[in-house]
């Protein structure tokens, strides 16, 4: 385990983890089974379940343009020995579009995702990256979170002035900066075929510079997937996001990981939320990596979550 983070410092990282095996963006074995959650405003959201019945719970909750296929290694890894839930974001994936996203729906679906898959007083794990690690904060004071929350790990997110902060366009920070910024990832304009040109615009923007080719390859498919006005319209949430108050709610265990390439969700943000947090388990900062560090770290992400559960999700009732 990494050490409690502290505002001036970051835990020392593990080295640096074999590529993940799987060269194409979908989680493997298959779901023991799927099944609809109702969230508040009536939206079904699609839910697999992986992994025996009984065993430790895990969630997953993935970020902005992609989906389940997201947590592909973490699946596979994770399903031996635990039940792992993992959802598609209302517009990703199998999850319909609806008329409304705000932060408020992001946390009325994790906790109808909860409500659905952990009986009462269940607890898990909860794992959000980018804009899962945001639905998470948005849901942190919420009863239903409380409830079935163990212990969460938050990869590669931010909880305010993402725009501001971003560092995708090599400028000075400043207005001219934060307004091209919010035009470039708020784009309507599709994002075409997966081609080489797309693969290295998207490897610039959200990976390492030594990421794997497959890895690069199974991101773009699953970030080229998402429809394009769902794309436009999650952007202008993160672009007023407002969830400081999330991180001062969270009061769970909770561990942090970013790499100090990201450039969507800088260290910045990891730094600023772990000094911030009630109850901060360790801030490990990943040399070179970029925002997805679920695919271009599995086992160290996977590792984290076993670690969480072993520590937090697996309590003798009464303990």
């Amino acid at each position: 385990m990494t050490s409690p983070a502290a505002s001036s410092g970051a835990s020392t990282p593990r080295p640096t983890p074999r590529p993940a095996t799987g060269a194409t963006p979908g989680p493997t074995p298959g779901p023991v089974h799927e099944l609809t959650a109702v969230s508040a405003d009536g939206t079904p959201l699609h839910v697999e379940v992986h992994g025996r019945a009984g065993a430790p719970a895990v969630v997953l909750a993935h970020g902005w343009t992609c989906s389940t296929a997201f947590w592909a290694d973490q699946i596979r890894d994770l399903a031996a020995d635990h039940r792992v839930i993992a959802y598609d974001q209302r517009g990703h994936g199998r999850t319909r579009p609806s008329a409304v996203c705000s932060t408020d729906t992001l946390a009325d679906d994790l906790e109808a995702v909860l409500a659905a898959t952990l009986a009462p007083g269940e607890r898990a794990v909860i794992a959000g990256h980018s804009m899962g690690g945001m639905t998470v904060l948005a849901a942190a004071a919420r009863d239903g979170f409380r409830e079935h929350a163990a212990a969460v790990l938050l990869c590669s997110t931010g909880a305010s002035a993402l725009v501001a902060e971003s560092t995708v366009l090599p400028l000075p920070p400043g207005r001219l900066r934060t307004w091209l910024t919010r035009h470039v990832l708020g784009s309507r304009a599709p994002l075409g075929p997966v081609t080489p040109v797309a693969k290295r615009i998207l490897k610039y923007a959200t990976m390492g510079a030594g990421s794997a080719p497959h890895m690069v390859d199974a991101c773009a498919r699953i970030v080229h997937a998402c429809p394009r006005k769902v794309r436009h319209t999650w952007s202008h949430v993160l672009n007023l996001l407002d969830l400081d108050h999330g991180v001062a709610a969270l009061s769970v265990p909770t561990a942090v990981i970013v790499g100090t390439g990201d450039r969507l969700t800088p260290p910045v943000h990891a730094r600023r939320i772990a000094a911030s947090l009630p109850h901060c388990v360790g801030l490990t900062e990943l040399p070179g990596l970029g925002h997805m560090t679920p695919v271009e770290a599995p086992e160290l992400v996977t590792g984290r979550i076993r670690e969480l559960v072993t520590t937090y999700a697996q309590l003798k009732e009464g303990a």
